[in-house]
């Protein structure tokens, strides 16, 4: 099945495959990966959470993804997916990748350099205004900007970019607007820019979704700038998380005296790029030419990969895993078994459970 081929069928399974209970992006895409598509793969997570020693997960009933997609329809939003032709191809390189994205407006402003910008909700009213003027900068130099739709920072950043190009990536349904007071900056961004969610319709903004909704942030951008933020903030997580998918970090400085400005001054000590304007921005990522725009799509043609492990690989992998998060590449090492069979056998362990992955490709013992 080519990248620009997936049928409505299809659609409706990927859907029910990544709303089922147990499987995240990381499990999604081995699934798709081993069965190539979303059909066999749903057919065969019974068996596979039999090897791992537990029950089938709970699958999403294709009456509700049915409605789901009526309803997105009916908001004036689509859907995209992984491994199609407008999937955004840095986004796509990440390993938990969203394998659905449903969006409102302007989708060609991912094929455009892309900077994410963070930082405080309380952000200082100097913070903001500097934000602001820096995201209108960089939209001017032919950047979009990413963010995430909060108070403070990310309304600063939005704000400067509308006009030249802004993308906001929230963390509850396409239809709620979190916080409330940013209602009509999101109609306009729905509008003249474009609104990202990884969750259905309906779905409120809880805490676990914001980390995921940060990923999406990191994932899509060349670099993320963080212009104000505590030690112990989302926006360092961003940046984290940029960093671990060999994006540049950023950082504005500010006084030692204020805590907002406590994070953005530690990222720098640990590294990140300090940023005073849009000139040190453009020189930390490189030029905004073509080198930056999405032209060379990912391929995800998918051919099935049979992969079975025997039971004694089976336990050789469960002895390593604890109820402590271990890199999956640490249980390759010392198990001695090929990566794949390891995969194998995780999977089978998180279909029926057993199993829960964490941030940075750990896993363990759910």
């Amino acid at each position: 099945m080519t990248a620009d081929k997936f049928g409505a069928r299809d659609k409706l399974a990927r859907l029910q495959l990544i709303r089922s209970a147990n499987i995240g992006p990381v499990t999604y895409s081995q699934l798709i990966a081993r069965f190539g598509t979303a059909q066999a793969a749903l057919q065969a997570i019974p068996d596979l959470a039999a090897r791992g020693g537990g029950r089938p997960p709970r699958l999403a009933s294709l009456s509700d993804i049915e409605r789901e997609v009526e309803r997105v329809r009916a908001l004036g939003a689509r859907y995209m997916f992984l491994g199609q032709q407008d999937y955004p191809h840095p986004l796509a390189e990440i390993e938990n990748a969203p394998p659905a994205i449903i969006y409102q407006g302007r989708l060609e402003l991912l094929d455009r350099p892309m900077i994410a910008m963070v930082g405080a909700r309380n952000a200082s009213a100097a913070a903001c205004r500097f934000a602001r003027g820096l995201a209108q900068d960089l939209g001017r130099a032919g950047a979009t900007i990413v963010s995430g739709l909060a108070r403070g920072i990310d309304t600063a950043a939005h704000e400067g970019s509308l006009a030249s190009g802004t993308v906001g990536v929230i963390a509850s349904g396409i239809d709620i607007a979190f916080p409330p007071e940013n209602a009509t900056l999101q109609e306009r961004m729905a509008q003249d820019g474009l609104v990202l969610a990884e969750q259905p319709p309906g779905t409120q903004p809880l805490a676990r979704h914001f980390p995921s909704r940060n990923r999406i942030i990191a994932g899509l951008s060349a670099g993320t700038v963080v212009v104000e933020a505590a030690p112990r903030s989302g926006s360092l997580i961003t940046a984290r998380l940029a960093a671990e998918s060999g994006r540049e970090v950023m950082a504005v400085p500010g006084s030692p005296l204020d805590p907002r400005a406590q994070g953005c001054n530690l990222l720098i000590r640990e590294g990140a790029t300090l940023v005073q304007n849009a000139g040190d921005v453009i020189e930390a990522i490189g030029p905004m030419d073509s080198r930056l725009v999405r032209q060379e799509r990912l391929n995800f043609t998918h051919e099935p990969v049979p992969i079975d492990a025997t039971d004694r690989e089976r336990r050789d992998v469960a002895v390593l895993l604890s109820l402590t998060p271990v890199p999956v590449d640490e249980i390759i090492r010392q198990s001695a078994l090929a990566p794949a069979i390891v995969q194998t056998v995780l999977l089978e362990l998180e279909l029926a459970g057993r199993l829960e992955r964490h941030a940075g490709g750990r896993v363990s013992l759910a």
